[in-house]
Parts: structure tokens; C-alpha cells; sequence
């Protein structure tokens, strides 16, 4: 896990996504062009949540979210999704 700058306000968490699948499962290599945007990834930094709900997730959580949730953006030449608490659908 990979320690940030940035501290998310609200319910925001900032989600480091796991890396495209490469490969099918039987071993066919997905051109760039064709691979699907990864729909897990790692939980980098969480904000403090609102007065009346808690954050649920912590840093280093392993997390499922939504095909287009997030906002991606780029810090230190790494690529980050930062999206409301609400888009993470499931811990691993």
C-alpha cells in the first residue's frame, strides 16, 4: 500500500484499482485496447465521514465498486479513483 498526501473530505476514499487482467483464463492476452476497467482495488486514504455515519472502510481494505464510480485522478504519476463511500459495493 502506498502512503499519499491527500486526505479525502466527507465520506470521499481514495482506491488504488488492481491492475487490468492481462490474460483470459485460457491464456489469451487482452490487447489495451479491449480490456475491461478493474472493479477492485485497494483503499489508500479515507476521510473522517459525516457527523451521523461512520466510515466502514480503512485504509488497505481490499474493496469491489461500481464499472464507472470514482473520479480518477493522478498524484505522484500513480492512478487513483476517489469516490464516495456509497460507490464501494463489497470488502474482499
Amino acid at each position: 500500500m502506498t502512503k499519499v498526501k491527500i486526505k479525502p473530505l466527507a465520506d470521499r476514499v481514495l482506491v488504488e484499482p488492481a491492475a487490468a487482467e492481462e490474460k483470459t483464463a485460457g491464456g489469451i492476452i487482452i490487447p489495451d485496447t479491449a480490456k475491461e476497467k478493474p472493479q477492485k482495488g485497494t483503499v489508500v486514504a479515507v476521510g473522517p465521514g459525516k457527523k451521523d455515519e461512520p466510515m466502514t472502510v480503512k485504509p488497505g481494505d481490499e474493496v469491489l465498486y461500481g464499472k464507472y464510480s470514482g473520479t480518477e485522478i493522478t498524484i505522484d504519476g500513480i492512478n487513483y479513483l476517489i469516490m464516495r463511500e456509497s460507490d464501494i459495493v463489497a470488502i474482499v
